[in-house]
């Protein structure tokens, strides 16, 4: 049992052997919360949500009903979701989702993720190309990794900027979704109006 005071909020969270960060919050996920801008009945989305800390404490401040998690990790959603309830926050949404593919619900005021260190970045590239989908207009992504250059150049590329944060040996990456498509693209559906 982890037990823990983040952000004013005190949460007592289950874990499990395999689980990220079984023993004690994480590092980098503390520095991420605290730049995060939790308000009241802010829709805010966990996304790779482990044990729950983020989502809970999200839970805590915006009021369950608008909190999503979701984990590729059917344990990890089992133990979430067990935590929630023993947190008072039952109601969130919470499901086992790789990404973002059984998550129903789009026009997120914030989305947090502290996506799994991989080499070749495929799932944080997924991550930051399907999470700027579901942001509203003037959403904000929070993600926090170790590395900077490939997050700092792929952020760029889809939000057109991104704002770095420096904390605890982390890299916590502030995105806003500024238009409605990515800021490298086009739109394509735009129809050209008849010349008269």
């Amino acid at each position: 049992m982890i037990r823990d005071t983040v952000l004013g909020e005190e949460l007592a969270l289950e874990t499990a052997a395999g689980l990220f960060s079984p023993g004690h919050i994480d590092r980098g996920t503390l520095a991420m919360l605290s730049v995060a801008p939790f308000t009241p009945g802010m829709k805010v989305m966990d996304l790779g949500c482990g044990c729950g800390v983020v989502g809970i404490l999200a839970a805590k401040k915006c009021g369950a009903e608008n909190v999503w998690m979701s984990d590729v990790d059917p344990k990890a959603v089992e133990i979430a979701l067990h935590n929630a309830k023993f947190n008072d926050v039952s109601g969130v949404h919470c499901v086992v989702s790789d990404g973002f593919d059984n998550v129903d619900a789009a026009g997120f005021d914030l989305i947090l993720s502290n996506p799994p260190y991989q080499s070749d970045f495929a799932v944080a590239k997924r991550f930051i190309e399907k999470g700027f989908n579901r942001l509203k207009i003037g959403g904000t992504l929070l993600m926090v990794v170790k590395r900077r250059d490939w997050y700092k150049n792929k952020l760029s590329a889809i939000f057109g900027g991104v704002k770095i944060h420096e904390i605890d040996g982390y890299f916590v990456f502030e995105a806003q979704r500024r238009m409605a498509h990515y800021a490298g693209k086009k739109n394509k559906t735009a129809r050209q109006l008849p010349q008269t």
